[in-house]
């Protein structure tokens, strides 16, 4: 029986744990991973090197997806570039993207910030189809959870990091096997609402008005406080002054 042909494309915390686990599963899943496209995040730490776990496997690196040659699954993990039709047409079984949010409501970038914002009492996390755009595709599966009262927004990110994990281990052998249903984003739309969001809103959110009442004040600061990336911050007398969990606005 031949194996199934896996490319993984990932990176961040979670980009490595999924890949970690996919190279850890291949004889299980009767799969071969025949390459990894990744880029390096220092805003996460060290210790997540998928070049260097893709080298220790003897699995083939590639720099541009162009580079990529056919396979059965392409499987994203947070990867910093957007498929086109072609490279997407490369997988002759199927393209998935694990996005850390739940889908219609947040595609894009800084959903936990815009689902602190907008105080929301659900989040989640999606497997999706790959389609030209971003997060667009037909969900496959989904797992959605409460968010804590005044939750900040990396507390936010690490509950979505473990659901997006658990959600990969438990589907990753239906994905390779086709052992799945589709549900069309638009037909939650009414239900959920959809966004689409931007990197470059990040720089706007992160200014506080000190005029603002206090509950909007703390819930932007809880909302920006992403560690690792610059803090939220006002100004007082001319000068910048940064807001965080240590430093927060009273």
């Amino acid at each position: 029986m031949l194996k199934k042909s896996v490319i993984f494309l990932g990176s961040k915390p979670i980009g490595y744990e999924c890949f970690s686990y996919l190279v850890a599963q291949r004889e299980q899943l009767g799969i071969e991973v025949v390459g990894l496209l990744t880029n390096t995040r220092k805003e996460f730490g060290t210790g997540h090197d998928l070049s260097a776990l893709a080298a220790e496997n003897n699995i083939p690196v590639f720099t541009s997806l162009d580079d990529m040659p056919e396979c059965d699954v392409i499987y994203s993990v947070q990867y910093h570039e957007i498929l086109k039709a072609h490279h997407i047409a490369g997988a002759r079984k199927v393209a998935v993207n694990l996005h850390m949010a739940p889908l219609p409501e947040y595609r894009g970038s800084n959903q936990f910030t815009f689902a602190i914002l907008e105080e929301k009492k659900e989040f989640g996390t999606t497997i999706h189809l790959m389609k030209p755009g971003v997060d667009n595709g037909d969900i496959l599966f989904q797992k959605r959870f409460p968010i804590p009262e005044d939750c900040w927004v990396n507390d936010l990110y690490e509950l979505t990091y473990k659901a997006s994990l658990n959600l990969f281990r438990q589907t990753l052998s239906h994905v390779i096997e086709g052992k799945y249903n589709t549900v069309a984003q638009d037909l939650l739309e009414n239900k959920y609402g959809t966004s689409m969001h931007y990197r470059k809103e990040m720089k706007a959110l992160k200014v506080i008005d000190l005029n603002w009442d206090k509950a909007k004040i703390q819930r932007y600061v809880r909302a920006t406080s992403m560690p690792g990336f610059e803090p939220p911050y006002c100004f007082i007398d001319g000068e910048r002054v940064y807001l965080t969990k240590e430093n927060p606005a009273k």
